[in-house]
């Protein structure tokens, strides 16, 4: 899988089939891969000195306009979803026209930030999951949240000193706006003008304060920008910043925390550690034997923080975090999760209990069968090229977990995007997706509403819904295709 020029001060390399291009000069992986880098002319060249201020004055805009651009989106979406809230409030703190608010606006305000204000007792400002836990019909109880622990910590954070789903809203969306700023300037310096498909399409708009996606958006981007700093030459001595070992612990440190909060990123600590193992950049050119050791310690570095994150939690009330868990596992692929399982297989079977059982197998078997093809793919593609794929091998393990597991929603969409910028992922797939996902955004979280008003739901609402996940399946089962040379 091919990557877009990665940018690092000065100076620019993209992978062109075996080779890396460094300002159209075509160099050795070895030589590339040794810092990723080659210095730019003399700063005594009139040259040098014009095109450096050139590259720092494009950069100033790139960041500059991508901000904005953020800024704008999160503004918006703020004022979009906040719509949902405000007086009259019942005696739990809701507000009376959640989840409609204005039927007739063009982004519904529903949002998962206002919903789970009743229901988790985050609305009692009870400290998730130590003293709650799970009836036998599955409802959750005494501040547990279905979400891994730094995520019901968040939560719990945005409810302090709040009476209300309207502020706690608020608060909430003041926790999560700093994830999508530093996301984008991370983008940008590692992508230049492609970070606009992150902060200029429409999901950052339809999902920022939609759920709480930033934050662990924010540690997968992270984790790159790590081994991408980690790579690049320092001023001083022309070498890595950083040992490819060094920035990859950091990087499964950060993946880690991510697990906690979402669980997803944990799955990219496989393809690091592959890339660790198979001495990343350098591959088969190194010519030495696999580095195991520091294969093993990016993965013991990711269990250690798994622990110290969830053991905590685990110890001071065990049956709390385990409630977590167990309702992830009782739970049905119905109209709320919002999967193709329930728009594409359920109406195949027909009987439901049937239908159920299918799914609890099938679903996991499917997601590990997705690990082990895209796993074998990527380590096949090392042996093509000599640099095992740990970004693409990412993306396609992510791509796996979302097409197969039981639980989908649309603001999934905010995991997607920053692949989408740092990979050569095909036009005409990008466009599909992203217009199939607004389009199943306005129709699903509008059909929210009309069940809640107890309305029949208009035709192109009821034909949007299973069409768009329908397209949205077969987008994520198409996963990009490495390619050779420049876009």
């Amino acid at each position: 899988m091919g990557y877009r020029s990665w940018t690092f001060h000065d100076r620019r390399v993209a992978c062109v089939g075996n080779l890396f291009k460094i300002h159209d000069q075509p160099v050795t992986r070895e030589i590339a891969a040794t810092a990723r880098v080659i210095p730019m002319p003399s700063a005594a060249s009139d040259l040098a000195v014009r095109r450096g201020l050139l590259h720092r004055g494009e950069t100033v805009i790139i960041m500059v306009t991508s901000l904005l651009f953020t800024i704008a989106a999160l503004t918006w979406s703020y004022r979009a979803k906040l719509a949902c809230g405000g007086a009259p409030f019942d005696e739990f703190g809701r507000s009376a026209k959640f989840p409609v608010g204005d039927p007739n606006a063009v982004i519904p305000c529903y949002s998962d930030l206002m919903f789970l204000w009743v229901g988790r007792d985050i609305d009692n400002h009870v400290f998730p999951y130590i003293h709650g836990g799970i009836t036998e019909q599955g409802h959750l109880f005494g501040g547990v949240v279905e979400y891994p622990v730094l995520s019901g910590l968040l939560m719990w954070l945005g409810a302090i000193g709040k009476e209300t789903d309207y502020t706690f809203f608020i608060q909430s969306a003041l926790i999560l706006t700093p994830f999508a700023l530093v996301i984008t300037i991370l983008l940008a310096w590692m992508s230049r003008w492609w970070v606009l498909l992150w902060a200029a399409t429409p999901a950052l708009v339809l999902y920022a304060f939609h759920n709480w996606e930033l934050p662990v958006v924010f540690t997968s981007v992270a984790a790159i920008a790590v081994m991408a700093f980690g790579a690049s030459a320092s001023g001083k001595t022309g070498q890595r910043r950083m040992s490819l070992r060094t920035s990859a612990i950091i990087a499964s440190v950060i993946l880690a925390i991510g697990f906690s909060l979402k669980i997803y990123p944990g799955m990219f600590v496989l393809p690091l550690a592959l890339y660790v193992l198979t001495h990343g950049a350098l591959g088969q050119s190194a010519r030495r034997a696999l580095d195991w050791v520091g294969a093993a310690w990016v993965v013991v570095a990711a269990v250690v923080t798994t622990l110290v994150a969830q053991v905590p939690f685990m110890i001071a009330g065990y049956e709390g975090w385990k409630a977590a868990l167990d309702f992830q596992g009782k739970r049905k692929a119905d109209i709320d999760t919002n999967t193709f399982w329930y728009w594409g297989v359920r109406p195949l079977v027909g009987d439901i209990d049937l239908y159920n059982s299918i799914v609890g197998v099938a679903s996991t078997l499917l997601i590990i069968v997705a690990v082990v093809a895209a796993t074998y793919l990527a380590w096949r593609q090392y042996k093509i090229d000599g640099v095992f794929p740990w970004i693409g091998a990412s993306f396609a393990l992510l791509a796996g977990f979302m097409l197969f597991h039981k639980v989908h929603s649309p603001q999934y969409t905010l995991w997607v995007l920053p692949f989408f910028v740092l990979l050569r992922v095909p036009w005409p797939a990008i466009a599909v997706y992203l217009v199939t996902d607004v389009t199943l955004d306005l129709s699903i979280f509008r059909m929210f509403g009309y069940l809640a008003m107890q309305q029949p739901t208009p035709w192109y609402i009821d034909a949007g819904v299973p069409a768009c996940r329908s397209v949205s399946r077969w987008h994520r089962s198409s996963a990009p295709r490495c390619r050779r040379g420049r876009r």
